[in-house]
């Protein structure tokens, strides 16, 4: 990668950041242990994921999950901070799994559903594991385990849904105006 490509990535890396920094300050919906559905604000960072790949896109989430922490830091212990926030939003980078499939607009949007739905899970799972261990008093006399799916899904398929519409109807002309360059 050229030093004209590599400005241009972490310039666009530092972008989808702020940009899904001031997403995530737009709660449509508030949980009330924590968790909210946003306008949309992992679509940028999955979307960096899919445009440059899983290493970087990981890279990208994994700042963001720190910023995250900066922004409203809770913390109950430092394993439960690195599940909540690093983990969690590291693992969405891992979208960009699909990067090279989605050269092949007639099954796009199968492809970008499939990278969205795997960052999603991926962080779904590392806050159900906090949730079940670390936040299990809200659990009362359920299983801590099912409280913490039910819990974390509740807004997680929302967000889900949301971001795999826009990815879909933006990547086009994103690559058509910019397209990522590999290597």
């Amino acid at each position: 990668m050229n030093k004209k490509t590599r400005l241009r990535m972490i310039v666009e890396g530092g972008i989808m950041i702020a940009l899904a920094s001031v997403l995530s300050m737009v709660r449509l919906y508030k949980m009330p242990q924590g968790g909210s559905v946003t306008a949309a604000s992992m679509m940028p960072i999955m979307l960096f994921a899919m445009r440059w790949g899983v290493p970087k896109g990981v890279l990208v989430g994994t700042l963001y999950g720190i910023l995250q922490f900066i922004f409203e830091p809770y913390m109950v212990s430092p394993i439960q901070m690195l599940l909540d926030y690093p983990i969690a939003f590291g693992v969405l980078g891992l979208a960009g799994i699909v990067r090279y499939s989605l050269k092949n607009n007639k099954q796009r949007v199968q492809w970008v559903v499939s990278g969205c739905a795997l960052g999603m899970f991926l962080r779904t799972v590392s806050h159900v594991i906090s949730g079940a261990i670390f936040f299990k008093k809200y659990a009362g006399v359920m299983n801590p385990w099912l409280y913490s799916i039910q819990y974390n899904a509740s807004y997680m398929l929302v967000e889900l849904v949301m971001t795999s519409i826009i990815i879909y109807f933006i990547w086009q002309p994103i690559e058509k105006a910019a397209p990522a360059v590999d290597k």
